[in-house]
């Protein structure tokens, strides 16, 4: 995977693009990267134009201000298929990059294929999880690194943190390379993102939640109901908030599975 940078409102953006066919954009998550997608891309490029992107104050692109709000993302995602012309994609967003992909369907509607929401949800935050995120601004800027080391930990299910301990160890080293910066504008935006459930129910193209059961991060049952009545798919796996490790060869299973229905 050979990285490239284009630039967005003077902002370095990271990405990379392997293979051809229909585009199949991949969204990261909070103080994740690209390099999360490694194990898939080399499956999806097969038979898609696969588009990686580093989320602005995430791995090798910069930060654009002191608050990244979900629409900015979308809006750096859709500059970045516009330089590539790239007019449709399908989209896999794992947690902050599931809420992203959501603020790109609002968006930029017509530009949608396919929608997958890996370990996220189309809510916004309660006004507990609003506080919680403002305790964890507070921790960052007391102790980037026991935040950041903490936090990775509690993404994982109590059941793998043994088993998965050298991969947890990696995964802690990509999240400590995110700037300060990048991470409390983040949170902020996080913080005040909008609910896009109505995408759920409305949205005319194909779409698929995948969450997992010990889910520290979101509560499994609360997520269940925001696709009553909705033509969504479901898959639940067994395990944490990072099921893409811990769920990686049933993970890519579903997901090429869901991606021959795009037409």
């Amino acid at each position: 995977m050979s990285e490239r940078i284009l630039n967005f409102k003077k902002t370095k953006i990271n990405y990379t693009d392997t293979g051809k066919g229909t585009a199949l954009v991949l969204l990261h998550g909070f103080l994740e990267n690209l390099s999360m997608w490694e194990a898939f891309i080399p499956e999806f490029s097969k038979k898609h134009r696969v588009i990686a992107l580093d989320l602005l104050g995430h791995g090798a692109s910069e930060s654009l201000g002191y608050i990244h709000t979900m629409e900015d993302q979308a809006d750096m995602v859709h500059h970045v298929l516009h330089e590539l012309k790239i007019r449709k994609a399908t989209f896999i967003g794992h947690s902050m990059g599931g809420y992203v992909a959501l603020a790109f369907a609002e968006l930029y509607p017509d530009n949608m294929k396919g929608l997958v929401l890996l370990n996220s949800t189309s809510r916004a935050d309660s006004e507990e999880r609003k506080a919680n995120r403002d305790r964890a601004i507070a921790a960052v800027k007391q102790n980037h690194t026991a935040f950041v080391r903490m936090s990775i930990g509690n993404l994982f299910s109590e059941d793998n943190r043994e088993r998965l301990e050298e991969i947890i160890e990696t995964v802690r080293q990509e999240a400590l390379k995110t700037p300060l910066q990048g991470i409390v504008a983040a949170l902020e935006g996080m913080k005040i993102r909008k609910d896009r459930e109505v995408i759920l129910h409305f949205a005319p193209y194909p779409m698929l939640l995948i969450l997992g059961k010990k889910d520290g991060v979101l509560n499994y049952e609360d997520s269940l109901d925001q696709i009553e009545n909705t033509k969504v798919e479901m898959v639940t796996f067994p395990d944490g908030h990072m099921s893409h490790i811990e769920n990686e060869a049933e993970l890519k299973k579903v997901l090429l599975n869901f991606l021959k229905k795009i037409k």
